[in-house]
């Protein structure tokens, strides 16, 4: 067992003191701001923003093709006095002015570009009558580890460094060669929205069914913050990066896909090649029917600044992938995979032997600038609450099976207290049907149904034990045909998806209803989305929820056979799982953290659903939903938040309240998210080190802050009748409650608006208040690997946390799926060894490290401050540990959060509004 884990995060060293470099800095000044914003506006009549610069193509450009630029500032484009480029050294006016030039003329129609490569001309000319200056270069020393205090204690970058430090730190790390195995690894920069990767290149070749596969080692680093930890941290996470080299798609299918360009600079006297790799977006353009750069991507631009070298046509590289990622001339360019493009015999992921040397490596390369964050060890030996034991030696082969149908049965009968329950399944393969109907009695402990009704009638019984199902299996008929969306371009998508659910609505009502007297439920059988990618927004599933919804019935859905991986028999058990989970059956086994936690406890977690215009239905929505957890008790032992009538009902209430729910739903639409707010050096951080921005107007954004943080105090108002241990993501939350941004928080405090931050006893004298957190799309919690000190490395479950014993902030891993754990710990992917050259063809994974922060517990201060001084205060450590546990359950692997949180954030699909007159 291992006692000790190391995360892959690193810190400024209080040691070495402040990181200083000099750079060069560039604004775009007010005569060139001026001169572009008018050719921008003059290109683009009717713009709703025309003095807002569409620059980020022309940062991607010039941090691809200007040597030296390290990082561009955010919103240059609409203020031409804020710092635009930071650069190791200042790039020279004939660098500059052609790309600067050719951007503009990019904004231009082909046939009407004059003015824009006139630019070029102007900021070249010495004739004060005409030129457009280009502005001087500045000098400042600029500290890599500039930090504020938070009032909680919290430490916070300066907003710059969000963006500025990673590239920093990539090009400083990509200076360096990796070795091991005897092989070596050199690394280009990738810039991406959230920080800087690093990836290998050239990449690895892996043979394998008589093709090849091309893959890379890649690092992504981001700047994050930790609650009340006393400096920042800059997170490196290790993947693979795999590479198309035949894509299993029309090109009309391809939504969008990532390539990145390899290129030589066309600039005499400096550098042959940048240390970029360029980041471009291949789509399909609709209107010429063919493939085409997408999303800002600058290598339409590069041909203008380089007419000796032929670069890819997207067409081209699209029909000849493999072509083009080992190198045309000396212009490379590989397309990232994805797996909606078909398969790829290289495996995703890393074991930890091959993570613990890239760390190694990374750790080396930041000295003595940034030092390792200390290794956090076990806080408890309760890892796992009341589960029942594994079969194994001196247990009977079934007795665990038998025990758990027999819980499922007692949780199911609680659920349906004296209902029966109806169940239609709407299968189109008649292997689904029988596996359906095979597992059902199998999972709640019950002996074979009895067929009833009439012949033709496919209808089976079960009774027993408080316990009545009825199921009525069919034919799935059209109901699981495609959605006939109409194709009109003159009218919104969200309209046109909405009168083709109504009329799959219509089509459920006449063909079937619900049935009187008990709980009703349909599985349906559909195909995968795949089948449906060619004619977007035609998957049935969302319409079908609504519909049935509509007659108080919940849905769950399974695949066709051929659609999916996993065996059938394994598939239909999940699919009875969920569905009892959808009707409540399921509680949290008891804990075993200890007498510390009060043996009234009840749980609530809070998930805010946030729907943009690509959301399921096309149209936004925004919607808390609250779900309340108390074990033992009878039906209503799962219950969520009907905030209009301000009351807790049953959970599947909830689920089919929240399908037809407007409220916040219905708010005014979302305006487009101006393409500045993606260039980011981080002003107004969220908590984990990413721009705290919405893409709605301020006015929307504030009137849902205010009625989320209105809900939120009402709920808590009717949970003060007993202890409660309140649990959020916080990343998902801050957004509308701005006060669990990292920087916001306070020990034992809880904030709302803009009132004073108030002891949290003041919403009830039992209330604990738990913060989780996982590494998401913006790596905020960082990866980790067990280890010991005779240099094994491995996974451990457990959680963990540092030697203080008031530590509030604390890691919880859980166990490693049997396929992973099977895999040798050392197996090497990057650089295969003899004896594992199909190494490169397993898949890996390392459990993710969930981060708890026991944000509100009755401390020693906390109980003083409410005049309780003589009560024994709280342990951190056991209400992380109590987390921890709630992730357990006999029915499912570690979940990814805590059950009450996961049943909160799976209501959520059923949050399904619909835009005009079909809501």
């Amino acid at each position: 067992m291992y006692h000790t884990i190391r995360v892959a995060a690193y810190e400024p060293d209080p040691l070495h003191g402040p990181w200083r470099e000099e750079m060069r800095v560039l604004r775009l000044g007010e005569d060139l701001h001026a001169e572009l914003t008018r050719m921008h506006a003059e290109a683009n009549k009717g713009s709703a923003r025309p003095d807002r610069l569409p620059v980020r193509r022309l940062n991607s450009l010039l941090r691809a093709m200007a040597p030296g630029v390290m990082a561009t500032g955010r919103n240059a484009g609409t203020d031409g006095g804020l710092p635009w480029l930071y650069a190791r050294e200042a790039v020279p006016p004939q660098v500059l002015a052609p790309v600067i030039g050719t951007w503009a003329a990019g904004m231009y129609r082909e046939d009407d570009d004059t003015e824009g490569a006139d630019l070029e001309d102007r900021l070249r000319s010495e004739d004060p009558a005409e030129a457009v200056r280009l502005p001087d270069w500045e000098t400042e020393a600029v500290d890599l580890t500039e930090t504020v205090t938070s009032p909680g204690g919290t430490a916070e970058p300066a907003a710059r460094l969000y963006g500025l430090l990673p590239e920093w730190v990539a090009f400083r790390l990509a200076a360096r060669t990796f070795r091991t195995g005897g092989s070596t690894l050199h690394f280009r920069v990738e810039s991406s929205g959230n920080g800087a990767r690093l990836v290998s290149w050239p990449p690895q070749r892996y043979e394998s069914r008589g093709r090849t596969w091309y893959y890379s080692a890649c690092l992504s680093i981001t700047v994050h913050t930790v609650p009340f930890a006393p400096r920042f941290r800059v997170h490196v996470s290790a993947q693979v990066r795999r590479w198309a080299t035949r894509l299993e798609v029309r090109p009309h299918q391809l939504g969008g896909t990532t390539v990145l360009l390899d290129a030589p600079l066309p600039w005499p006297g400096g550098p042959d090649r940048s240390h970029r790799l360029m980041v471009n977006t291949l789509g399909y353009d609709r209107r010429a029917k063919q493939p085409a750069w997408r999303h800002h991507s600058p290598a339409p631009l590069v041909p203008e600044l380089d007419i000796v070298r032929n670069y890819p046509d997207p067409t081209e590289l699209f029909t000849h992938p493999e072509r083009w990622i080992n190198g045309c001339g000396d212009v490379a360019a590989g397309i990232v995979h994805h797996p909606s493009n078909g398969p790829h015999q290289v495996g995703p992921g890393l074991m930890p032997r091959e993570r613990a040397d890239l760390d190694a490596w990374v750790e080396e390369g930041l000295r003595p600038l940034l030092t390792r964050v200390p290794d956090l060890t076990r806080v408890t030996r309760s890892n796992t609450p009341s589960l029942l034991p594994r079969s194994g030696a001196g247990r009977e082969p079934g007795v665990r099976e038998a025990q758990l149908a027999l819980q499922r049965r007692a949780a199911l009968a609680r659920a349906l207290d004296g209902r029966p329950l109806e169940v239609e399944v709407l299968w189109q393969s008649p292997q689904t049907r029988a596996a359906l109907l095979a597992q059902l009695p199998k999972l709640i402990g019950l002996p074979a149904g009895e067929r009833t009704g009439a012949a033709g009638d496919d209808t089976w019984r079960w009774e027993g034990e408080g316990v009545e199902i009825r199921v009525h299996a069919r034919p799935a008929g059209p109901l699981a045909d495609a959605l006939p969306v109409s194709r009109e371009r003159g009218r919104p998508r969200a309209v046109r998806l909405a009168e083709a659910v109504e009329g799959r609505c219509r089509l459920v009502a006449d063909r079937s209803a619900p049935r009187p007297g008990g709980a009703s439920l349909v599985i349906a059988e559909i195909a995968g989305k795949e089948r449906f990618a060619a004619v977007p927004d035609s998957d049935p599933k969302h319409a079908l929820r609504i519909a049935w919804a509509r007659q108080g019935r919940l849905s769950q859905f399974v695949n066709l056979p051929d659609d999916t991986d996993g065996s059938l028999e394994h598939r239909a058990r999940w699919t009875w799982l969920d569905a009892f989970r959808q009707l409540g059956a399921i509680s949290p086994p008891a804990h075993r953290v200890g007498a510390g936690i009060p043996g009234d406890l009840q749980y609530a977690a809070l998930w805010l659903v946030r729907h943009t215009r690509k959301g399921p239905t096309r149209y936004p929505a925004h919607r808390l939903v609250a779900v309340r957890v108390r074990p033992g008790e009878g039906p209503g032992a799962i219950e969520g938040w009907d905030a209009e009538r301000a009351e807790w009902v049953p959970y599947p209430k909830l689920l089919l309240m929240l399908s037809r729910a407007e409220g916040p739903a219905a708010e005014p639409a979302e305006e487009p998210v101006a393409e500045e707010a993606a260039e980011g050096s981080g002003e107004g951080a969220a908590a984990g080190g990413e721009p705290l921005r919405s893409a709605a107007r301020p006015g929307v954004e504030q009137h849902r802050r205010r009625e989320t943080e209105r809900q939120i105090r009402a709920l808590l108002f009717q949970l003060r009748d007993r202890p409660t241990l309140l649990l959020a993501d916080a990343a998902n939350l801050r957004q509308c409650w701005p006060a669990l941004r990292n920087g916001a928080l306070a020990r034992d405090l809880l904030g709302f608006g803009t009132e004073p931050a108030q002891r949290h006893t003041v919403y009830g004298d039992g209330l604990r208040t738990v913060l989780v957190r996982d590494a998401n799309a913006r790596e905020e919690v960082a990866e980790w690997y067990a280890h010991d000190a005779r240099g094994r490395v491995g996974f451990a479950e457990g959680v963990w946390g540092t030697a203080d014993p008031e530590s509030r902030v604390f890691a919880s891993t859980a166990s490693t799926p049997h396929t992973v754990a099977k895999l040798p710990k050392g197996l090497m992917k990057l650089v295969p060894t003899a004896q594992g050259r199909t190494a490169p063809g397993k898949t890996a994974w390392n459990p993710g490290q969930l981060e708890v922060t026991v944000l509100c517990c009755l401390s020693e201060k906390a109980l003083a401050d409410s005049g309780r001084g003589g009560d024994t205060p709280d342990r951190p450590a056991e209400w992380a540990t109590l987390t921890h546990q709630l992730r357990y359950h006999d029915d499912y692997p570690p979940l990814a959060r805590p059950l009450p949180l996961h049943l909160a954030r799976l209501a959520g699909q059923y949050v399904l509004p619909l835009a005009g007159p079909a809501r």
